[in-house]
């Protein structure tokens, strides 16, 4: 990611741009779902691709067994996705009831967690005081400090539902990529293998350096690395494919 120069970042910490960025509502991100999704998809599909070719299977059971795999793995990862977001937002609701309970009946000992909070800090003093007095002045703020100093949750900008979609999206797409070989007719099976591990290395390094142009850490080692983990998942199905083949006198 480019780092802004000195003039862009003056502009945007004036008075009026800082407030207009912080009146936006907030939303988490869903470019960790789209990486979780393209990677886990485009894992699947090759790694059947994979087996498929390691156990002999001809190109045309490797791609309904990809394309199955696709659709019942990506709706089952994007379920999974979204009942995590769900259990989240409900563990926030629980520990939110449970700082109420406490605030209406031990409301000294609340504030005194409060203090201690914030004296890690490094406050201390008459200021120290001031900002439990504003703090602890309105439950609602009260709360949900507690939430984020003590049990480290916000729930703020999360979508369980759109992060299931950008992750069943993002598996879907990315996932169909290396299958695209296999539905070209006129090649060999060795060849529209090595077309489609091309395809998923291409896919697995792209994503590694998505990843470091997002959060701005090397580009190369990102995406190498990423796409080692690629290529170990779909070396080990190519492994358990072949050797399931043998074991089994296919």
């Amino acid at each position: 990611m480019p780092t802004p120069s000195r003039e862009e970042l003056l502009d945007e910490h004036q008075p009026q741009a800082v407030h207009a960025r912080l009146a936006k509502p907030m939303r988490a991100s869903t470019l960790p779902d789209a990486v979780l999704g393209g990677i886990d998809g485009c894992v699947t599909t090759f790694a059947v691709v994979s087996g498929a070719f390691g156990a002999g299977f001809s190109p045309q059971v490797a791609l309904v067994l990809g394309f199955a795999n696709l659709a019942a793995d990506g709706f089952s990862m994007a379920v999974s996705n979204y009942e995590a977001g769900q259990a989240q937002l409900a563990q926030i609701a629980s520990a939110e009831q449970i700082e109420h309970q406490h605030i209406a009946l031990v409301p000294e000992g609340e504030r005194e967690e409060i203090r201690q909070l914030f004296q890690a800090k490094g406050f201390e003093g008459e200021l120290l005081e001031q900002v439990v007095e504003a703090l602890c002045h309105d439950p609602e703020v009260w709360v949900s400090t507690m939430l984020r100093e003590e049990y480290g949750l916000s729930a703020a900008g999360m979508s369980p539902l759109r992060s299931a979609l950008t992750t069943f999206a993002a598996f879907l797409l990315i996932g169909a990529l290396p299958l695209l070989p296999y539905a070209l007719p006129g090649f060999s099976s060795t060849t529209q293998f090595l077309a489609s591990l091309g395809v998923a290395g291409l896919v697995f390094l792209g994503i590694g350096m998505l990843k470091s142009a997002v959060y701005g850490v090397p580009v190369w080692r990102s995406g190498l690395r990423t796409l080692l983990m690629g290529t170990a998942a779909a070396g080990l199905a190519f492994a358990t494919g072949f050797f399931a083949h043998g074991l089994l006198g296919g």
